[in-house]
């Protein structure tokens, strides 16, 4: 099979191939028709992330190159294990690609996505810039039926990524506002969850003007440039002191110190993105203003399902969904790299 491959650490992605995997016990073999290019792309293709002040987490020690990114998988059933009872040939399936060691207590609770010992496709294990790739268990490939092709891939992170994160606010009131930080193709997800799960005011922020006319258009109360110095003024002028809860989908130094200005006292930060930086604040202040800082990764199999349903229900509007050949991977992380993608991109081999 052909994949689009990592051969050095930020050097463009190269064709490799390799022997088609047969799977064997509960494998199933998923013959790959789109798959989604996340922001995290990016990083591991850099081979690190960026911890603030010069430093980095390095992530080249866990992969094994040439190693194949991609985890926003969709596909079809090309062939299963012996032991598989329910999936067959021809199924179209999405996969969840949050696997986890399945043994430890964190996997029992139901949370594989926080396992210390992850296999996690296209991060741990091989993923979906390729022809195929080899789902350990039937049970992580799930019925999209009802849900644009394409599209459908692009839930199993930004999709889910987005619902976990919201549902970790709790219950915000009418007259409450949420703020949705960076408006890239997690947090347009973000936004259109949102307003399918709260009945309050949605709002959003971002640098580019473009982002938060289409935030407006897909039903933003409420827009801010965060580039203007009084943007976190103007938000709490507009809420009457804040926002019930921001959500940072950038995860950058001036992203997330915008959404924690933004809230009002007993407010809710999460963050979700993973650009990069570091943050201090005086250790008083967090019982004083009484804010609750948390991060949010991606989301368990139970939230995927959960997400998957709403979507198939008509809740959720679908984000703008660009598709391109396999061959312009590389191009495409070049373009989430310098802000240049509105909505998701979606390979396609």
């Amino acid at each position: 099979m052909k994949s689009q491959s990592i051969v050095a650490f930020g050097e463009p992605l190269e064709s490799t191939i390799s022997d088609t995997p047969v799977p064997t016990g509960n494998q199933v073999l998923l013959k790959v028709t789109h798959c989604g290019v996340c922001h995290s792309d990016v990083h591991l293709h850099d081979g690190h992330f960026d911890m603030g002040g010069g430093n980095k987490l390095e992530v080249g020690a866990n992969m094994k190159l040439p190693f194949t990114l991609g985890h926003e998988i969709e596909g079809t059933v090309a062939a299963v294990g012996p032991d598989v009872t329910t999936a067959k040939e021809g199924d179209a399936r999405v996969a969840f690609p949050w696997i986890g060691c399945g043994q430890c207590a964190t996997c029992q609770r139901g949370e594989e996505q926080l396992c210390n010992r992850p296999a996690h496709l296209g991060v741990g294990v091989p993923g979906g810039f390729a022809d195929y790739v080899l789902i350990p268990h039937e049970k992580y490939l799930l019925d999209y039926t009802g849900v644009p092709q394409g599209l459908a891939a692009t839930y199993m992170c930004s999709g889910l990524t987005a619902f976990s994160a919201l549902k970790k606010i709790g219950t915000p009131a009418p007259d409450d506002a949420i703020l949705i930080v960076g408006l890239g193709g997690v947090g347009m997800m973000g936004l259109q969850f949102a307003k399918a799960l709260f009945n309050c005011r949605i709002m959003a922020t971002d640098i580019n003007e473009e982002k938060l006319a289409e935030a407006e258009k897909a039903g933003a109360v409420a827009t801010f440039n965060a580039k203007d110095a009084d943007a976190a003024k103007q938000i709490k002028g507009a809420t009457d002191g804040g926002v019930y809860a921001a959500i940072d989908f950038v995860g950058s130094e001036p992203s997330f110190g915008l959404a924690r200005a933004s809230l009002r006292k007993g407010g809710r930060a999460v963050v979700v993105g993973l650009f990069g930086g570091a943050f201090t604040m005086p250790i008083p202040l967090l019982p004083m203003q009484a804010h609750t800082l948390q991060g949010s990764f991606v989301g368990s199999l139970d939230e995927t399902k959960e997400m998957l349903a709403m979507v198939q229900a008509g809740a959720v509007d679908p984000i703008p969904i660009t598709e391109r050949p396999i061959s312009a991977a590389t191009d495409t992380l070049d373009d989430l790299r310098n802000g240049n993608i509105m909505g998701r991109v979606v390979l396609t081999p």
